[in-house]
């Protein structure tokens, strides 16, 4: 190290300001890498089956994720998220075995849902779909609810 117009530099001329912040960068690229990392929680369950015909061996990965819903429209065979990942929205396909709860596990009912509800799910790969088997809200069906007030004028 050498003091250079009133700068530290190393032996081979960089500023070391420079070296610390590639540094300081470098970590922070690391963090949010962890992070995207642990948005996308993964369990996976394998069954062994034994019958007449032999073992068979069925693996399935459960996937959790959290977002908005962006896109629902009944009959559809998806919904769309704004995933908290990505910022354009992710098309999850579902079942009828799909179930939609709210933070207390109650049941809600697909035509309660609504654009801008944020909620949390459990999905599974099925080939290039994603297959969503379980839809939490965030918050309680009673805060989207539409409250009407009506207003009353009389003249004199």
């Amino acid at each position: 190290m050498r003091l250079t117009n009133g700068r530290l530099t190393k032996a081979d001329g960089t500023n070391m300001k420079q070296t610390r912040l590639v540094k300081i960068l470098a970590a922070g690229a690391a963090c949010a890498a962890a992070f995207g990392l642990a948005l996308a929680q993964e369990t996976s369950t394998t069954t062994t089956t034994a019958g007449s015909t032999g073992v068979s061996t069925t693996s399935t990965s459960t996937l959790n994720g959290s977002g908005t819903i962006t896109t629902y429209t009944p009959g559809s065979d998806y919904i769309m998220f704004r995933t908290e990942a990505s910022a354009e929205p992710v098309k999850y396909y579902y079942t009828k075995n799909t179930t939609i709860v709210d933070p207390e596990g109650n049941t809600v009912q697909w035509s309660a849902l609504r654009p801008d509800m944020p909620v949390t799910y459990t999905y599974t790969r099925d080939g290039d779909r994603l297959v969503i088997t379980k839809m939490t809200l965030t918050k309680p069906l009673s805060y989207y609810e539409k409250k009407e007030t009506t207003r009353t004028t009389t003249r004199p």
